[in-house]
């Protein structure tokens, strides 16, 4: 998930730099809303493993 943002990321870049603003805009969007995904569900993968037992990785 998280290549995805990356790869959101850098269309965007590559839209912005070569103007179409709109592209651009909507991939910053995505981008943000897979980070904040990726995120949630890395803090939950950790807290139901410090759970179970297991020692953080």
């Amino acid at each position: 998930m998280l290549g995805w943002a990356l790869t959101f990321l850098i269309v965007a870049l590559i839209a912005g730099a070569l103007g179409f603003t709109g592209i651009a805009g909507t991939s910053v969007g995505i981008a943000k809303i897979l980070f904040f995904v990726f995120i949630i569900l890395f803090v939950v993968a950790m807290i139901s493993r410090a759970l179970r037992g297991k020692p953080p990785v």
